[in-house]
């Protein structure tokens, strides 16, 4: 058995077992590389939470290993969590052109100082520590998309990033298959490959094969036409803006994120547009509505984002008209189907024409299905496999595909979060865990939200809140005002005086049991209003509100 430093680590602390998240760690002797640095939607139950960010413990204990931090592409999923973990575990950064211009911005929004940014280009290496890194060029629904490989003396291991493997892409650069091919006649110690489509057989349509869609929506289009998408997508942002010159429309973008990232994407020329045919949002009435186009946020049903302030009437400057088109061109995220579906019945409402996944070629996905991703197993030729990118499920079926591949079980790892699998010619193990989870970002607060707070809010939002207010005077230990009973989300007090009234006189008849009231009985107190408020108002009314005695001293 090799010797144990001579061993390479891989921690995922996210992104396996969840869509998001992204973030690996790989480590041999005292030098660290990460690969990505994601973000995930908050699940329906993390109420008030708006982001949530991997737990960086490990990498703040090794801070002075880290040699870098590689970034794949410009999604969320893989460089949301940066400004909240740069500013704990400074290190320089490695990524292509937009990759790096969406950290920056995202830097400079976060008031995060001081850290290197290296622009690299497919084909690039560099040296970092004992790693030699290598980027290779794939397709995915965002420019500037990398697969990484690193070398140390264990062996070369491949990230394969978000990809899909697209001959007719919208910048006319094809995958790199050659690095691939190259890398697995090398020989590969282990591959990573992301999981997201392995249950779709065939291939991942391809971009182009939805601009005609486009331009036959634009050729149908009476009024104003209203592009729903994510603002990273500048491919399908450039094909809608190009079928709308066609038919002489003026572009208004409209969402934070879209004007932030169309204005980046512009300034290092991914994104192709005449300043003249841009208009502000200000001065969108000015036009014909069949001279206009709106690109906009809010293809997930988010609750600020621009489509839905639209439909409920909520923006400040635009509603749905009758006469809109209104494309909605992404599939929801595993999870958003539902807020998408409200979303989509408040247009129709509206009276809008409404296009979405199922009435149309609208969205195609940039993540590759099952025979893309054969192909790339097929010529790294890995000893090792990890799947990655995926809930448990999609873990384990690209894990059968590997296997049905020739890669054997003993050599397939299905990861979990924070396990620590180590890995040489001869030995592949979990060996043992780290800190992981996800830190709840709620504001400007970062972790200040956990399962005790999460489960109050939930027991507010389900119970609502009474709260008991009484005050006590401070030399005779007598209660001189109150109790009195302040409802929130609880019951419509007028229309329950009985169940308000009788609880006062149960808390009264507590506080007077105990005679003269002195501090070191405040918390028993509190504890028997408590409890026995809640026996009386649940046999009542079968309902179990948070209750909150609070007793001042005066």
């Amino acid at each position: 058995m090799a010797d144990t430093e001579q061993r390479l680590k891989i921690i995922p602390l996210g992104g396996v077992d969840e869509f998001g998240k992204n973030i690996t760690v790989v480590e041999y002797g005292e030098d660290i590389l990460v690969v990505d640095c994601g973000s995930i939607f908050p699940k329906e139950d993390m109420l008030g939470v708006d982001l949530v960010i991997p737990d960086v413990t490990y990498l703040i204990k090794n801070r002075h290993r880290i040699r870098g931090l590689l970034l794949t592409h410009g999604h969320e999923d893989h460089i949301g969590a940066t400004p909240y973990v740069l500013r704990q575990v400074p290190m320089p950064l490695y990524g292509t052109k937009l990759t790096l211009a969406l950290v920056d911005l995202k830097l400079k929004e976060h008031r995060v100082a001081g850290i290197p940014l290296n622009v690299i280009k497919p084909r690039d290496e560099l040296d970092l520590g004992c790693f030699h890194v290598k980027f290779i060029h794939v397709n995915h629904s965002i420019a500037g998309a990398v697969a990484i490989a690193i070398t140390c003396p264990a062996g070369t291991i491949v990230f394969s990033g978000d990809f899909k493997i697209d001959f007719t892409p919208i910048d006319g650069e094809v995958a790199d298959l050659a690095s691939f091919a190259m890398l697995g006649n090398d020989g590969v110690l282990a591959f990573l490959c992301e999981s997201t489509n392995v249950e779709r057989k065939g291939h991942t349509m391809s971009e182009t094969k939805i601009g005609q869609t486009f331009i036959d929506m634009f050729q149908q289009a009476k009024g104003r036409v209203i592009v729903a998408m994510f603002a990273s997508n500048i491919h399908r942002v450039q094909m809608v803006v190009d079928s709308a010159q066609l038919f002489g429309r003026k572009v208004c973008f409209v969402g934070r994120s879209m004007v932030n990232v169309t204005r980046v994407a512009m300034s290092i020329g991914e994104l192709k547009i005449p300043e003249e045919n841009i208009i502000d949002v200000d001065d969108i009435d000015s036009y014909p509505d069949e001279e206009v186009l709106v690109v906009t946020t809010g293809s997930q049903g988010e609750a600020m984002a621009g489509l839905t302030r639209m439909a409920y009437g909520e923006h400040r400057k635009l509603q749905i008209r009758p006469t809109d088109m209104v494309i909605i061109s992404a599939h929801p995220i595993p999870g958003n189907e539902k807020p998408v579906a409200r979303v989509i019945n408040q247009l129709y409402r509206c009276g809008a024409n409404v296009m979405y996944g199922q009435l149309g070629e609208v969205h195609v996905s940039g993540h590759a299905c099952e025979e893309e991703i054969k192909l790339l197993h097929v010529l790294c030729k890995p000893r090792y496999f990890i799947p990655i990118h995926g809930e448990y499920a999609k873990l384990w079926q690209h894990a059968e595909l590997a296997e049905a591949l020739g890669t054997p079980s003993q050599n397939i790892i299905i990861p979990e979060i924070g396990q620590v699998i180590e890995m040489s010619d001869d030995f592949l193990d979990i060996t043992g865990t780290v800190p992981t989870g996800g830190v709840l970002v709620d504001g400007l607060g970062i972790g200040d939200v956990g399962n005790v707070v999460l489960r109050d809010r939930k027991h507010l939002s389900q119970d609502g809140l009474i709260i008991v207010v009484m005050a006590i005077d401070r030399d005779s230990g007598t209660l001189v005002s109150g109790p009195d009973l302040i409802s929130r989300g609880f019951v419509y007090v007028r229309e329950n005086e009985d169940i308000i009234e009788n609880s006062r006189e149960l808390a009264r008849s507590i506080i007077a049991s105990y005679g003269r009231i002195d501090g070191s009985e405040w918390q028993n107190m509190k504890n028997r209003i408590k409890d026995e408020l809640h026996r009386y108002i649940f046999d009542q009314i079968k309902r179990n509100p948070m209750i909150l005695p609070i007793i001042m001293e005066i």
